[in-house]
């Protein structure tokens, strides 16, 4: 299984495939998802430290060019766990002082 590891919250397998915003969320990772993961607020962005998702996916192409964004960043409802990643999320219930959002579908 692959591990996803994140600064200050230690390293965690997940199921491969899995979204990484699940992944993040199920492992008491309060990330932000404030539009159930569909790519529309980007709250959900995460840096990427270390490991790969491919290419961005139409959509986050789509999404940070209305948003704007910076390179190695990554919407974590759009991409999936396949090998051993590093991220930081960005937006959290602690740094953001809001709820998460409604979960994201599988």
């Amino acid at each position: 299984m692959p591990k996803v590891t994140v600064p200050d919250h230690g390293t965690f397998e997940v199921e491969e495939g899995k979204k990484l915003v699940l992944a993040l969320e199920d492992n008491g990772i309060n990330i932000l998802h404030r539009c159930g993961g569909n790519a529309k607020c980007t709250t959900c962005k995460v840096e990427v430290q270390k490991g790969d998702f491919g290419a961005l996916t139409d959509i986050e192409q789509e999404a940070f060019s209305k948003k704007g964004t910076e390179e190695g960043l990554r919407l974590s409802c759009q991409v999936r766990v396949h090998e051993d990643v590093s991220v930081k999320p960005i937006m959290t219930e602690e740094s953001a002082n809001m709820d998460a959002g409604p979960r994201p579908a599988e």
